[in-house]
Parts: structure tokens; sequence; C-alpha cells
């Protein structure tokens, strides 16, 4: 793992354990907060257009990355929970997709992987 991911996840506890929430971060809980989250990134896109989806503006811009902050502070919360290294885990899930797509039959189609 890497030593900026440990980083985070430390100061991520830290942060609970000051608060007295560990209690709270349960798996569950903690992936509920990832979708809910996940779902306030997609909010600032909701009525855009695709061309205005990659003209956002300064304020746009601040505000999404806000949002997916928290969507990476709680994956690394519920990944150091369970006991995954999130950068393995991603390593590993783009090996796969790279076997399931493989470029010269997936390139420039949306198809899923069975449909190839």
């Amino acid at each position: 793992m890497s030593r900026e991911i440990e980083e985070l996840q430390i100061a991520l506890r830290r942060f609970a354990e000051e608060r007295d929430w560990g209690q709270f971060h349960t798996p569950k809980n903690l992936a509920a907060s990832l979708s809910i989250e996940a779902a306030e990134v997609l909010e600032h896109f909701q009525w855009l257009t695709d061309e205005q989806s990659r003209q956002l503006t300064e304020e746009q811009r601040l505000k999404v990355g806000h949002e997916i902050a928290d969507v990476l502070l709680y994956l690394l919360q519920l990944s150091d929970k369970l006991g995954i290294d999130p950068l393995a885990a991603a390593r590993e899930k783009l090996a796969i997709n790279a076997a399931k797509y493989p470029a010269d039959k997936a390139r420039g189609s949306s198809r899923k992987y069975t449909e190839l």
C-alpha cells in the first residue's frame, strides 16, 4: 500500500476516534455512506448536457472535488475496516477487466464483455 494512502487512513482513524465515531463506522454504514456520497457527485451533473459536464466552472469543479473527496475518504475507511489494500485491489481489477475487454475486441464499443 502506498504511504499516502496509509497516512490518510491513519488520519481518518484519528479523526473518528477524537469524535467517538468508530461505533458508527461499521462496514455496512461506511458502504452506505460511500454510495450516498457517490450520488452527491452525480447530483452536480444531473441536468447538464454531456458538453456542459465537460466544461464546469471553477466553482462547480470545487464542489465536485469536495464530493469526490468524500467518496475517497469513505472508500479508504471501508477498505481500512476490511483490511483491503485499495491500490492492490484496483490493480487486480484492472487486470481482470483487461482480460474481459481485450482492446482489439472492445475498442470503440460500449457493449458488455459477454456481448463481445
